[in-house]
């Protein structure tokens, strides 16, 4: 999905905007002075084409009848095959056409009786024709000044007043950007002579300020008109004597750390301050450390030789290979040691993708318990779990996964007519290769698992999580007529957003709906108490990965 850009830049004039200053040098310091901009003209958007001169080889063809060999037309093609249907349509007509694509085939053995028309090549000339290319357009982005991102909060802190900056990029050589525009909370801005405009923002309210902003380029062009949503707010960080300025910028055109993409997929801001820690990134993969005696992982370690529980009663396994008290211990440092291994691994997905990390082990530890095989032959796979419903989700709201993950499967072109115009043959093969590649089971591998297959299975239930947050947005927006940023806060839409990956769109568009004819606030708790029957299981789901 294609959304408004942002862009950040530095500027050579000093425009004023509600209390910002800009300029259009890093070194000297921001004026704090107020100009008034003028009022931006619509920017004409990127208009640039080149022609190129190709030579080609035109092949002249008569159109005549079986009967009577006349001529009824001649058609031009640039193949040295026969002309195809549309070729015919174009230069003979619609009752030629009609007649050619409904007569039947020819028999060479018996051409006298043949009917219709047949074809006939006449010349082929050498020409040169003039094609037009589309050239790569300029672009703009957003980002921040003095601003130190802090990743595990999914926010910005700035000890000073914060500083936005929009940034002009040509693609083209010997062009270069020579304005930037745009309007700030409804207040246009102006940096004349300059690909870079920087200006310090005020405080905002809780729903933050809407930024649209382009680029001109000496092409004689514009960038887009891209969008963004600012919000900038004053706290303390546990120390009331030393506020900090929390800033967080929504755009697709943002230069900075990576935000959970779901706000952006949601329109909706973090906490101020940051957000919850089962919704936090760390910076160290050591801080995603645990040390859970984890049952289901501790039998299946026993079970493959891992751990030797061979002095516990019944080799530490009771009846159906659960786990007895003593496996349980003996198996303890191993347990350990086998839930920290991905840990690394879920940190860079986590900021690859924009999903929280501590999100993704809590979920790999619920679904799993970081055991990446198939669970109890349910044919549930990987550490995550995925079942085929929930590859159908993934390649039908994640398009930016679905092209990269096709092409691994089936040809190209049949890829790229898109998931949900495949046949249902291959959307059927596609979801159970998905399903087949997060599953590490391997009879022949040590403790029967392919662990390469595992790390490759991180990446893909990230993006099964931002399918998941997709499809819920969608849902809230069917059954609310609203998105999802303006019916519920930031901690609540990740709780729907499991629901959805737990239970199903159906189950939450149940709950939405019975929330909604009660007139009650779409919260996790009113959600989760209309989450019944076989859909109720969400709702422990949902608290234990959220602990």
């Amino acid at each position: 999905m294609q959304r408004p850009y942002w862009t950040i830049g530095l500027i050579s004039i000093m425009v004023a905007i509600s209390n910002m200053a800009f300029t259009h040098d890093a070194s000297p310091p921001l004026s704090t002075s107020l100009l008034p901009a003028p009022a931006p003209n619509p920017p004409p958007g990127p208009d640039r084409y080149s022609v190129l001169a190709v030579e080609y080889t035109s092949y002249e063809w008569y159109v005549v009848t079986w009967d009577g060999d006349n001529v009824v037309c001649s058609v031009n093609t640039d193949h040295e095959s026969p002309p195809l249907p549309e070729e015919i349509y174009r230069d003979c007509g619609e009752k030629i056409y009609k007649k050619w694509i409904s007569q039947p085939p020819c028999n060479v053995n018996d051409m006298e009786n043949c009917t219709g028309y047949y074809t006939f090549l006449i010349n082929s000339t050498k020409k040169e024709k003039e094609i037009s290319m589309q050239l790569a357009p300029a672009s703009a982005w957003i980002s921040l000044e003095d601003c130190e991102p802090i990743l595990s909060k999914s926010t910005n802190i700035c000890e000073t007043k914060p500083t936005l900056v929009i940034s002009g990029q040509e693609p083209l050589p010997n062009e270069s950007i020579i304005r930037i525009e745009g309007t700030y909370d409804g207040e246009p801005f102006s940096c004349d002579d300059a690909d870079v405009c920087k200006f310090r923002i005020p405080e905002t309210d809780e729903d933050g300020a809407a930024v649209e902003f382009w680029s001109y380029s000496s092409y004689g062009d514009s960038s887009l008109v891209y969008s963004a949503q600012v919000r900038v707010k004053l706290a303390d960080e546990g120390d009331p004597d030393q506020l900090y300025w929390f800033v967080d910028v929504l755009s697709s055109q943002w230069q900075g750390e990576a935000v959970a993409s779901c706000s952006d997929t949601w329109g909706v801001f973090p906490p101020i301050g940051g957000v919850p820690e089962w919704l936090s990134t760390p910076k160290r993969s050591e801080e995603l450390s645990s040390d859970i005696p984890y049952s289901y992982l501790a039998a299946n370690l026993i079970l493959q030789g891992a751990v030797d529980a061979r002095s516990c009663p019944d080799g530490g396994l009771a009846a159906g290979n659960f786990v007895n008290q003593c496996g349980l211990e003996k198996s303890r440092e191993a347990v350990n040691e086998w839930q920290d291994q991905f840990d690394q691994l879920i940190l860079n997905t986590a900021k690859e993708t924009g999903v929280p990390a501590r999100l993704i082990k809590n979920l790999f530890a619920r679904e799993s318990q970081f055991w990446p095989g198939i669970y109890q032959a349910v044919g549930d796979a990987g550490l995550g779990q995925l079942t085929e419903n929930g590859a159908d989700t993934t390649l039908f709201w994640n398009n930016s996964f679905y092209n990269q993950f096709c092409p691994l499967v089936m040809e190209s072109s049949v890829c790229g007519t898109g998931y949900m115009h495949l046949d249902e043959e291959s959307q059927i093969a596609l979801r159970r290769a998905l399903v087949e590649s997060v599953n590490a089971t391997c009879e022949n591998c040590p403790l029967g698992l392919d662990l390469t297959q595992a790390d490759f299975s991180v990446g893909v239930f990230a993006h099964t999580m931002l399918a998941n947050c997709e499809q819920m947005g969608q849902v809230v927006f069917n059954y609310t007529g609203k998105t999802a940023g303006e019916t519920g806060p930031y901690e609540d839409l990740w709780k729907f957003t499991l629901v959805n990956y737990n239970a199903g769109g159906g189950c939450l568009a149940e709950s939405i709906t019975n929330v909604q004819s009660r007139n009650l606030e779409l919260t996790w708790e009113n959600v989760s108490a209309y989450l019944t029957g076989a859909c109720s299981g969400a709702v422990d789901y949902v608290n234990d990965i959220s602990k």
